[in-house]
């Protein structure tokens, strides 16, 4: 899966916690099983503790295209993506409470914890995102320059963030996907635009 957390999508040079989906204090069956296991950070995994959780009202992003379901802005914020129907606005908002993936320091957010810098660091990954887009106009848009960037990306982490900048770029986009070890290719179509995955609710 890579080093980056199943939720927020921050990368996890340390600190990388293997997450039960659904916690093995309700369902000690799934204490072992590979389906119930992801990825996620110590930030996602302490806010969503042993909340109850299940496969049926819940966008997990090993099954869904969560990156369908929210958006992401400037400033290292996460939104309801616009256009979902309501069975998926449900479930989208139900994960999105459940890790905490809209808490920011800004009014109007849900509050994170002072050890929590989720925001801020897709924040610097928006930042840094836009800064090598300007840098790819003043310097030229050859190959060489685009490797760079998706260096850039893989080892910032936050792979939406940078898909979202570069939503008008196609070979950025499919560097994205191909060097973000991971990533799901059935979550795009054949010219890396989203597309609602086979066998998902989104």
């Amino acid at each position: 899966m890579g080093t980056y957390c199943s939720y927020c999508e921050r990368r996890l040079p340390t600190s990388l916690a293997v997450e039960h989906v659904i916690p093995k204090s309700l369902d000690p069956s799934l204490q072992t099983a590979w389906k119930n296991f992801l990825l996620g950070c110590t930030n996602c995994n302490s806010v969503k503790l042993n909340r109850p959780t299940n496969n049926r009202d819940f966008l997990w992003p090993d099954v869904d295209n969560t990156m369908l379901a929210y958006s992401y802005h400037q400033g290292g914020f996460v939104k309801i993506a616009s256009g979902l129907k309501p069975s998926q606005l449900k479930k989208a908002k139900k994960l999105m409470d459940l890790v905490g993936l809209d808490r920011h320091i800004s009014a109007g957010n849900p509050v994170p914890a002072k050890r929590d810098k989720r925001w801020q660091q897709r924040k610097d990954a928006w930042d840094a995102a836009v800064q090598s887009r300007l840098r790819l106009t003043q310097l030229g848009d050859v190959p060489a320059a685009q490797e760079l960037i998706i260096e850039i990306a893989v080892g910032l982490g936050f792979f939406s963030v940078w898909m979202t900048v570069y939503s008008d770029h196609q070979a950025i986009r499919q560097g994205l996907i191909q060097k973000f070890k991971g990533t799901a290719v059935d979550c795009f179509d054949a010219t890396y635009i989203l597309s609602n995955r086979p066998r998902g609710r989104i």
